[in-house]
């Protein structure tokens, strides 16, 4: 079964207080629902048309549970706190079965 794989990019962090409450919930709920994380932060270079924006990298067993993880109650309330503190892209796709 192939992994998957949480891939978020940060557009904008407009409320820095908002963004901190959001991390201190949602990192302990992702890691709890099998979620590792592999990479977050600013790139360390970036080509072509990239933008330089904070990225978070997180492993899942499958699609389905990260999948799992985001539409969890915990992950849910994280987000509510959140609110529009950030303007973010969020992606789940499916690694390369080994």
């Amino acid at each position: 079964m192939a992994k998957g794989y949480w891939i978020a990019t940060y557009r904008t962090i407009n409320d820095p207080g908002k963004f901190k409450a959001y991390a201190d919930m949602a990192g302990p709920v992702l890691t709890s629902k099998g979620g590792k994380f592999l990479a977050r932060g600013m790139p360390a270079k970036v080509y072509e048309q990239a933008v330089n924006q904070r990225v978070v990298l997180i492993e899942f067993e499958s699609v389905e549970q990260a999948v799992a993880a985001h539409d969890s109650p915990e992950y849910q309330k994280a987000l509510f706190v959140l609110g529009d503190g950030v303007e973010r892209e969020l992606r789940i796709v499916e690694g390369v079965a080994s």
